[in-house]
């Protein structure tokens, strides 16, 4: 694996390739004991989506994805998860009935908690049957953060004030 480090409000990120895509996201920067890379072209592509999402740019990730592990039910939540709009949230029951689970809304939980690709894979986007905010990997703190710069950015691009 090729690793880079991305700036961002909720801390550094460590994102790492592999010969296919991006397939990890870390919160708190590059593990320990990993040297940087230079930025081949997914490592560059990667931290410029990364980079204009932070800045408040609406971004649909395109850099290819390199999804490893998982049960065959964590793929289909994070496939589901990848499909949920900028700006827009599903509860953990919504996901779990769109992957035919209707009754597994805590393993959705535990799949968004093992989710290898954060914030590109929106595990954020997924809140409590009651829309709170509710289990984040990353910290509830950073579920906020990344909620409220989309809001802000919709808001903005739906009534012209960006």
């Amino acid at each position: 694996m090729r690793w880079v480090e991305v700036q961002a409000p909720i801390d550094a990120l460590g994102v790492a390739v592999d010969e296919t895509g991006v397939c990890r996201v870390q919160f708190g920067g590059v593990p320990p004991n990993v040297t940087v890379s230079p930025p081949d072209e997914v490592l560059a592509r990667a931290t410029d989506e990364l980079t204009r999402y932070f800045a408040g740019e609406d971004v649909a990730f395109t850099v290819p994805l390199s999804v490893r592990g998982g049960s065959e039910f964590e793929r289909a939540v994070w496939r589901q998860l990848y499909a949920i709009p900028y700006a827009e949230m599903r509860t953990y029951g919504q996901i779990a009935a769109a992957v035919g689970e209707p009754d597994a809304a805590r393993a959705v939980g535990t799949a968004c908690n093992r989710n290898p690709i954060p914030v590109i894979i929106p595990c954020h986007r997924v809140v409590g049957a009651d829309g709170k905010l509710v289990g984040f990997g990353g910290g509830l703190w950073r579920k906020k953060v990344l909620l409220e710069l989309e809001a802000r950015v919709r808001i903005e691009r739906e009534f012209g004030l960006g």
